[in-house]
């Protein structure tokens, strides 16, 4: 018999994928612990697994997975080849769609792009208290992307709009957005994404307590800090729209004492990654405004499950004693605010569960 541990190792299904499709009928285990509920496999199922990770790999639906490992296991092969040749076709007309689509999104790309680089070739000079720039640096600093695949997040984006100056940084796993105040603009709109060493170089200076000068000049930014000065090139990129990005108003919220929180995050239970997988913590909002830690096997539906590490991650940029969450639904974004001021926050996107 193999453990749950050696048939994911073995199959190429993680443990939680066995979980869900033990759960759906898929691949039933042959023996269960009745007493710790552990799952054991016999050796012919590894086969039946490994022909699972394919299909799912290919993203055939559950329906005709179930179908595929019926017709497998009676040496039906007429139905195995119809099905995988029904689920081709599907795949080479989503493929087709796709493409369609793709060709009219160019050219809409082509036409924002006028737009978006009117954004960034404005020259814009004005000051920001020395203090406010580096709290905001230090709250989003942490979202910033180091996947060389999206160099447009590689970066803090500066979006200068009348009297604001809001920082923002994302990953596609967590964003975080922080707001400081200028003063000299003419309240025109202009963005430019400040790459993550010059972004560190610029908080280098930023020890003093007095005014500092920022400067935007076409595709070039500085920051100027008494004798000191940060210069250099802006991406030369698109950042995505981070306001459409943001959590809807209302949900519960929920006060956390961040040190306690912080505590029990670090010793509290958490759903373990296998290779390639990182710790999730279970989160639950009660309706006293409370946050629980829920076990791995807790099934709550109203759980949401986050990266364990970006949530303390978050916490520490959140720079409070006291800091908010807000929840939605267990699809939607966790924001996390402080208490004294709703312009500065970060979300984090919430992991789906398979079981």
């Amino acid at each position: 018999m193999r453990s749950i541990g050696e048939m994911a190792r073995d199959s190429g299904l993680g443990v939680s994928a066995l979980r869900f499709y033990d759960r759906a009928g898929v691949l039933v285990p042959a023996w269960v612990d009745p007493v710790s509920g552990y799952r054991w496999y016999e050796p012919r199922q590894l086969e039946e697994a490994r022909l699972l990770a394919r299909l799912r790999r290919a993203g055939m639906p559950l329906t005709d997975v179930r179908l595929t490992l019926a017709g497998w296991s009676g040496a039906d092969t007429d139905l195995v080849r119809n099905l995988l040749k029904a689920h081709l076709r599907r795949l080479e007309q989503g493929l087709s769609d796709a493409r369609s689509e793709f060709s009219a999104l160019r050219a809409l790309l082509d036409h924002r792009e006028n737009v978006m680089t009117s954004l960034s070739i404005a020259t814009v000079r004005l000051s920001v208290a020395a203090p406010e720039l580096a709290a905001a640096l230090d709250t989003v600093r942490f979202a910033v992307s180091t996947d060389p695949e999206l160099p447009m997040l590689g970066g803090v984006l500066f979006d200068i709009e009348g009297e604001s100056l809001h920082a923002v940084a994302t990953d596609r796993y967590r964003m975080a957005v922080a707001r400081a105040a200028v003063a000299g603009h003419d309240g025109s709109r202009v963005q430019v994404i400040v790459p993550a060493p010059l972004a560190d170089a610029m908080r280098a200076l930023l020890g003093g307590g007095g005014p500092v000068r920022l400067t935007v000049d076409g595709d070039r930014v500085a920051l100027e800090a008494g004798d000191g000065q940060a210069a250099g090139p802006c991406l030369g990129h698109d950042f995505p729209d981070y306001r459409r990005l943001l959590p809807a108003a209302g949900g519960r919220r929920a006060v956390v004492e961040v040190a306690d929180f912080r505590k029990a995050l670090e010793t509290g239970p958490v759903r373990t990654g296998e290779a390639g997988e990182r710790d999730l913590s279970l989160l639950r909002a009660e309706d006293g405004g409370t946050v629980t830690l829920c076990a791995d096997g807790d099934d709550d539906p109203n759980r949401v499950a986050v990266d364990r590490e970006f949530l303390l991650d978050a916490l520490a940029a959140g720079a409070r004693d006291r800091l908010i969450l807000e929840f939605g639904s267990p699809t939607a974004p966790i924001a996390i605010r402080r208490p004294d001021d709703e312009d500065t926050f970060s979300v984090l996107m919430p992991v789906r569960l398979e079981d």
